[in-house]
């Protein structure tokens, strides 16, 4: 491993003298730039208060963090010196001695916990003042000491500095949706960063990278593979691969699992079966974890999608999601791994609302699951669309651990060509109220435990990236990962601190730039709204590639995958009625919001379409416009948002970096473009129904509706 630790310094080197050949940042550093240190006090101060320093131990991950130290420091303009640790005037330190140094500088370290740390000033006997990193884990150390990197980009004092942080979630996970043949299935940002044909002999330093940028935000685990697993990620052959990715990746402390199919036993272990009752079947299972852990002791665990969308699962032998979560976890407990079940799980035959059934189906199952066990549940009810209500079953199953899945990649909010932040998005279904336990029982506390005093706790993101120099296809982008990680960490962090860290880190220290891409960050995931799907409608996107609008998709083989099972447009008035006078979604929330969405006068409007089946001329609250009026309005202010925002942008030219600034800027371009494509094609379509003119003053588009249905994207990207 100590040749990687060296390769990593080397290339990262000799990655810093190409950029500077070539004129501008092309995104590939993210928010781990380094930049040097122009203000003379500032690198001074730096200097004399930590530049002499000291690391205790020796493990592998010690060895790195040290690296990145004397990496940073380097890039940083400072002088760098390691020394004694009685000369020292910056400590770093886990475990046994951390604790020695706590006691000698009375510091309570216990409030880290495992993978926490506290960063300290305090002054030695001799008067002197030294900055202490303090960890009761190595891998503590290192989040610290990338926690102490961060302050020193932001330019922070470290005179006083004080800094308490332990995470609130202990899985904290990417999920890559990544195939073997490197098709990215919902992935915008070029192939999987995963060169399986060239693993296990050839490692990329991107993978030392991507290591690099996790553990700076405190993402520890990854999830290789796409849900829509491939058994053959099971055999030797690619586990050899698994492994040479999980030695990269342990000094950082992130862990891999996999994705498996269900019916693996079948597909690849020559049985007859793949039921979760079966002994022998059991036994391969057992048989197949003892084999990964022989050569991946700190494994993670398994992600499973089952009986969902044509997935094998337990339910296919008569067996329940419970049933078949608790086999896997039987045979990961020996080893401490866990089994991350998803819930996103619908059917045509149940005869059940789409948006219910996922509540119906495990709710019953509250308390049946072992104890190695997530339930993995979607943010919304239905599928990570521009803007949804919580899914009901946070806090519905006080007895089962729930680990929130958010969605990173933009499957439905513009793939990598628009400029949306998700942070407020994230904020807001994590702060919603369930009410499970009265009032203040936010999403939050419940996945981080706290609501329902469980120990396992877990939130995964779908993964943005892909091999595109930048990562995310897109610069803002690489901000959604980011925030990603903080919020994993800290489930109520604000997003726009968030926010106006990652300008800072990532694009501009400047004071004028960073308040405008702050204010177009938070302001972008409604503007989103807007442009797409505004006053809670949902799932009206192109069919099969879910590329740009298509209101009218109808020729699909299940109601639930075309649009008008969604909006449910007519000459009455648009909407789905999931009140009690309709499908009664909204009994499967608590009181008091089962009532307050149940009646359309106390449903929040960003809502109002996706509970009620709403009458053309209902008049909305907020503007006093009829329905018709108010969402033809929605859909040109979205517009015109877009333009503004590439307005705002185009002025920053000069005041960023040249390349930054031009990624961002053509993509600005293609944005404005889909969003007029956007408010036209699905005004003129729901214009049908209501019989109604576009207001007065809006201008009219310029293509016809049936213009826009004829446009065909066969090779749109990231297509399963």
């Amino acid at each position: 491993m100590k040749y990687l630790v060296c390769l990593s310094l080397y290339m990262l080197s000799l990655t810093c003298v190409a950029s500077s050949l070539i004129e501008g940042e092309d995104g590939y550093r993210l928010w781990l730039k380094y930049d040097r240190i122009n203000n003379a006090a500032v690198a001074t101060g730096y200097d004399e208060q930590l530049s002499d320093y000291h690391v205790f131990g020796e493990s592998e991950t010690i060895e790195v963090l040290r690296n990145e130290v004397e990496y940073a420091f380097g890039q940083m303009g400072l002088k760098p010196h390691v020394t004694e640790p009685q000369r020292a005037r910056l400590l770093i330190a886990a475990g046994v001695k951390a604790e020695r140094l706590a006691t000698e500088f009375e510091i309570d370290i216990k409030q880290a916990a495992q993978e926490g740390y506290v960063i300290r000033q305090r002054h030695n006997d001799d008067g002197k003042s030294l900055v202490l990193v303090l960890a009761n884990t190595d891998e503590g150390a290192l989040y610290g000491t990338f926690r102490l990197l961060k302050e020193m980009q932001l330019r922070h004092s470290m005179s006083a500095i004080n800094i308490v942080s332990a995470p609130k979630i202990k899985l904290r996970v990417l999920n890559h949706w990544d195939n073997l043949d490197r098709h990215v299935e919902r992935g915008y940002a070029g192939q999987s960063i995963w060169d399986w044909h060239k693993l296990p002999e050839y490692r990329y330093q991107r993978y030392i990278d991507y290591a690099r940028a996790n553990a700076s935000i405190g993402i520890n685990g990854t999830v290789l593979n796409n849900v829509n697993a491939d058994p053959l990620i099971l055999t030797p052959h690619y586990l050899t691969k698994v492994k040479a990715l999980a030695d990269i990746f342990r000094p950082y402390g992130l862990k891999v699992y996999l994705s498996v199919k269900f019916s693996s036993p079948q597909l690849i272990g020559n049985l007859s079966t793949s039921d979760p009752l079966n002994h022998q079947v059991q036994q391969w299972w057992k048989d197949k974890v003892a084999q990964i852990y022989a050569e991946i002791p700190d494994f993670g665990g398994f992600l499973v999608k089952a009986n969902s969308e044509g997935q094998p699962g337990p339910g296919d032998f008569g067996r329940t999601h419970a049933q078949g979560a608790n086999m896997l976890a039987k045979a990961l407990a020996p080893y401490n791994g866990h089994v991350m079940w998803r819930a996103f799980v619908y059917a045509n035959e149940k005869g059940e609302e789409r948006s219910k059934q996922a509540y119906s189906e495990f709710t019953p199952l509250d308390g049946q699951f072992d104890a190695n066990v997530l339930v993995q549940v979607k943010n919304g009810p239905i599928d990570f669309q521009p803007r949804e209500p919580f899914s009901p079953l946070f806090g519905a199953m006080p007895n089962t651990p729930l680990m929130m899945e958010f969605q990173i990649t933009m499957e439905y909010l513009g793939f990598s060509t628009h400029f949306v932040y998700l942070g407020p998005m994230y904020e807001e279904v994590l702060q919603s109220d369930t009410y499970a336990r009265g009032k203040g029982a936010t999403v939050a506390k419940v996945i981080n435990g706290q609501l329902f005093n469980h120990q396992v706790t877990g939130m995964a993101g779908v993964s943005n990236i892909g091999t595109d120099r930048n990562w995310t296809g897109h610069i803002i982008l690489q901000s959604n990962w980011y925030v990603f990680g903080r919020m994993a960490w800290d489930p109520e962090i604000a997003s726009v601190e968030v926010a106006d860290d990652w300008v800072r880190l990532t694009l501009s220290q400047d004071d004028d730039v960073v308040a405008i891409v702050t204010e177009m960050m938070m302001t972008s995931h409604q503007t989103a709204v807007d442009v797409m799907t505004p006053l809670g409608l949902h799932h009206i996107m192109g069919a099969g590639h879910h590329y740009g609008p298509a209101p009218w998709v109808d020729f699909l083989g299940r109601d639930d995958w075309n649009s008008t099972y969604y909006h449910r447009a007519d000459e009455y008035g648009i909407g789905f009625d999931r009140s009690p006078s309709g499908e009664n979604a909204v009994a499967q929330y608590f009181s008091p919001l089962s009532a307050q969405f149940a009646d359309p006068k106390t449903t929040p409007e960003k809502f109002l379409l996706w509970f009620h089946h709403l009458p053309w001329s209902y008049v909305v609250a907020s503007s006093r416009r009829t329905l018709w009026e108010e969402l033809v309005h929605r859909y040109y202010e979205g517009a015109q948002q877009v333009q503004a925002m590439a307005d705002n942008w185009d002025k920053l030219e000069g005041r960023l970096d040249p390349h930054q600034f031009r990624q961002v800027q053509m993509a600005m371009d293609i944005h404005v473009k889909e969003a007029l494509w956007w408010r036209d094609a699905c005004v003129l379509y729901f214009q049908q129904f209501s019989n109604q003119p576009i207001p007065q003053g809006l201008v009219h588009p310029t293509k016809t509706l049936d213009e826009m249905k004829q446009m065909s994207f066969p090779h749109a990207p990231g297509q399963g």
